[in-house]
């Protein structure tokens, strides 16, 4: 759910947690031509008074009384999540007059509550109404009106049938399945997406709370951002930076934004290296049930994100033979550049975007080159697999005759030292195809140590590009 940057930011802004997110949605077919053409925003130059964003043409101003109604009395049983800043409900709306309908009738929708002890709350709730009632995007969630009747604050979404990303990466039960490598890369896009519109030319918002919560997806797993209460302006005329307090939740936040409170669209591409992380890794950003020095995923992963040979350390064993060896560096090597200590090395989110577009071609297990005959290994056919004899593991070095025989092989060269107590091995890989099939040659090498899942993940990268 995440947790406050410190117990000074703790004071200052409550957690933000994506189980008060999960809102609406009309599905929207995935946009796939550039940012400016399938964004629409209208942000006035200066800031507005509490009473201009209230009047915003573009929202319905509900009474208390009707979402009373729409939500059953905000019954218990209607409740979606819960968060720093209130709970929230499910209910439904007549699609035309907006009037409350019965359940399971008319338009479904997310009601947000304000928690009327919410440390400011008014605040961020106008934040909210500021930004999504002018901002339109498919990849950022839909804004359908709000309440401000008295001491009551309340937001009324589309509701995202399908929840946060958060859910479908960290929970367990029938209804969370695990995402498969390309619904990630999917979600990943999307969320790209929402915040390159963000961070363009006409709109320059930062999000400043860029996390797996508050990613919603609707029934097709398109992805939109939620919970603009922390959004701010960006820097305008010859301005670097915007300086504010230190706000945000705790594993996402960018190193000199922590250091200094100096904010930049680079802030939210070092939170969107986190996301991609969490999502490759299906680690959370910060987890203390983890063994120590893996509390803190970024510095627990970034030397695997530098090395080809130990990315898979680091990748979701649910996602085992899903991807190519060519799509896990790419990705790896995305995240790493988001990452980056200095804000000046990391990418854009436009250049996200492109990245990930590009990435998303690279689905099929690699097949690589033969570098001294220039051949292309094919994968195998039906006959293949109904011809073909089993591979063979041996401990010892094969003749040129066996080397040719018409069946994979697995060759190994051991010392006497093979395993030791903890089951790890120590060998490096080679994967070499100077012959007429894939053999995999595992030879030791005493600063590699590599567990025994080392072998199986390449065992299985072998298996892809053989089929």
């Amino acid at each position: 759910m995440g947790v406050c940057l410190s117990a000074r930011i703790k004071a200052e802004s409550p957690c933000h947690t994506g189980g008060s997110s999960k809102y609406a949605s009309t599905d929207g077919n995935e946009q796939n031509s550039t940012i400016s053409k399938v964004s629409v925003a209208s942000v006035p130059p200066t800031p507005r008074s509490e009473g201009e964003i209230l009047q915003s043409p573009n929202l319905k101003n509900f009474t208390f009384s009707e979402l009373k109604m729409a939500t059953r009395n905000f019954r218990p049983d209607s409740v979606l999540g819960e968060g720093g800043f209130g709970s929230v409900f499910k209910g439904w709306i007549d699609e035309q007059s907006f009037a409350a309908a019965r359940p399971g009738t008319g338009v479904v929708i997310a009601v947000k509550r304000l928690n009327l002890e919410s440390f400011q709350g008014h605040k961020e709730w106008l934040a909210e109404v500021n930004y999504l009632g002018q901002l339109y995007h498919p990849h950022l969630v839909k804004l359908i009106g709000f309440c401000s009747e008295d001491e009551h604050r309340l937001l009324v979404y589309e509701f995202m049938p399908r929840g946060s990303l958060e859910n479908h990466l960290f929970r367990r039960g029938s209804y969370f399945q695990p995402l498969s490598w390309n619904l990630r890369l999917k979600v990943a896009l999307g969320a790209a997406k929402g915040l390159a519109f963000l961070h363009s030319a006409e709109t320059k918002v930062i999000y400043r709370d860029f996390k797996t919560s508050n990613i919603l997806l609707d029934s097709n797993y398109n992805a939109k951002l939620s919970d603009f209460g922390l959004a701010k302006d960006g820097p305008t005329g010859d301005k670097s930076h915007v300086s504010t307090r230190v706000m945000g939740t705790y594993g996402y936040a960018a190193p000199e934004y922590l250091a200094t409170g100096h904010l930049t669209a680079r802030s939210d591409v070092y939170s969107f290296g986190v996301v991609l992380l969490e999502m490759l890794s299906g680690r959370r950003a910060v987890d203390k049930n983890r063994p120590s020095g893996e509390h803190n995923l970024v510095e627990w992963a970034k030397p695997y994100l530098a090395n080809k040979r130990k990315i898979f350390r680091i990748l979701d064993n649910r996602l085992e033979g899903q991807y190519s060896l060519e799509g896990a560096h790419k990705a790896s090597n995305l995240a790493l550049r988001c990452l980056s200590t200095e804000a000046k090395f990391r990418p854009t989110m436009t250049e996200v975007v492109t990245a990930l577009e590009q990435l998303q071609d690279c689905k099929e297990p690699e097949i690589t080159n033969n570098p001294s005959d220039g051949m292309k290994h094919r994968r195998r056919s039906a006959d293949d697999v109904r011809n073909e004899k089993p591979p063979i593991a041996t401990p010892y070095p094969l003749s040129a005759d066996d080397a040719r025989k018409e069946k994979p092989v697995i060759f190994c060269l051991f010392t006497e030292r093979r395993l030791c107590q903890e089951r790890k091995a120590h060998y490096c890989y080679c994967l070499s195809k100077a012959i007429s099939f894939p053999t995999i040659y595992l030879v030791e090498k005493d600063m590699e140590e590599l567990d025994i899942n080392c072998f199986c993940f390449y065992l299985n990268i072998w298996q892809a590009a053989w089929q």
